[in-house]
C-alpha cells in the first residue's frame, strides 16, 4: 500500500459517474457519493450491501472508499438519523471511510452491470433490453448457444452462483431463449413473457409470480437477490482500481436471500 499514489476522491466519483451514466436514471436512491470521507483514495473496498458488517471489513482493512450497489437513503424511509442508520453513518464518519453506491446504472451497465455479469458468468449471449427501445433498459433477453432442459439449466446456475436455485416449471419446453433480471424484479417475468422467453431468471420469487409461470407457461428461476448482485460491483472495483492503480478487495457478506 505504501507504494500506492493515493487519487483525489472527486476524480474517482467522476469517472463513475459518467462511465455508468448515473445522472440519466430516475431511481429510488440517490447514485454517486452518499458519504464524503477522506480527500484521498488509495483502498476500494467493494460489496453488494452497505450493511454493518460490510463497514467494519471496510473499518478493519482500512480502506478509503467503500464502493457498493445498495446504499442509503431509499425514497419512503424515515429521514431521522437513529438506531440503525446512525450507528451505520458513524462508522463511516469516524473511519473518515467515503460511501459509493450505484444501484440502477450498475444493474444496466453494458460490461459493468449486474446483468451483463450474470449472462457471462451462465454463458448467455445477450440479445437486447427487457425493453428493447430504452438504452437504460434494466433487465436483458439473449439465447444460450443451445437448447437445455429447465434442470440442466438449474444446474448450470448452481454451479455458477454456489447456491441450488427455486425453480417453477412452466411446463416442459426446453431453454433456449432467456431474460433475466438480477434482484428483486420477479414481476418483470410479464415482461418476459411477452418478449417470447422460455424463462425468466431474477433473485427473488413473490407468491403471483408462482401462478403466473405456470398458467403463462415460462420457466421462472429464482438465484437469489443477493447472489445474482455480487458480480457487478466486483467488476466495476477492479476496472476502477486497475485504472487508477490502486489497490481493491471484494468482501462477500453471506445473505441467503
Amino acid at each position: 500500500m505504501t507504494d500506492i499514489i493515493g487519487v483525489e476522491t472527486a476524480r474517482i466519483v467522476e469517472y463513475c459517474d459518467q462511465l455508468l451514466q448515473a445522472g440519466r436514471f430516475r431511481d429510488y436512491c440517490p447514485n454517486g457519493l452518499q458519504v464524503e470521507g477522506c480527500a484521498q483514495v488509495k483502498r476500494i473496498l467493494t460489496g453488494v450491501t452497505a450493511c454493518q458488517a460490510l463497514l467494519d471489513e471496510a473499518v478493519a482493512w482500512q480502506a478509503d472508499l467503500l464502493l457498493v450497489h445498495h446504499g442509503y437513503f431509499w425514497k419512503g424511509e424515515s429521514a431521522a438519523v437513529t438506531g440503525i442508520k446512525q450507528r451505520r453513518l458513524k462508522t463511516l464518519l469516524c473511519a473518515d471511510i467515503n460511501l459509493l453506491a450505484y444501484h440502477l446504472p450498475l444493474d444496466a451497465h453494458p460490461e459493468y452491470g449486474n446483468n451483463a455479469r450474470l449472462a457471462k458468468l451462465l454463458g448467455i449471449e445477450v440479445q437486447s433490453g427487457l425493453e428493447p427501445d430504452n438504452p437504460l433498459s434494466v433487465g436483458n433477453v439473449g439465447v444460450l448457444s443451445q437448447a437445455v432442459d429447465l434442470q440442466s439449466f438449474a444446474g448450470r446456475v448452481k454451479v455458477a452462483l454456489g447456491r441450488a436455485p427455486q425453480v417453477i416449471s412452466g411446463g416442459d419446453h426446453p431453454i433456449r431463449h432467456i431474460a433475466w433480471c438480477t434482484g428483486a424484479a420477479d414481476r418483470m417475468i410479464e415482461q418476459a413473457k411477452a418478449l417470447g422467453a422460455d424463462a425468466f431468471l431474477s433473485g427473488e420469487i413473490s407468491e403471483p409470480v408462482v401462478h403466473f409461470a405456470r398458467e403463462a407457461g415460462i420457466h421462472y428461476i429464482a438465484a437469489g437477490h443477493h447472489a445474482t448482485e455480487r458480480y457487478g460491483v466486483q467488476a466495476l472495483g477492479t476496472h476502477v482500481a486497475r485504472h487508477f492503480g490502486l489497490e481493491h478487495r471484494f468482501a462477500d457478506i453471506d445473505n441467503p436471500v
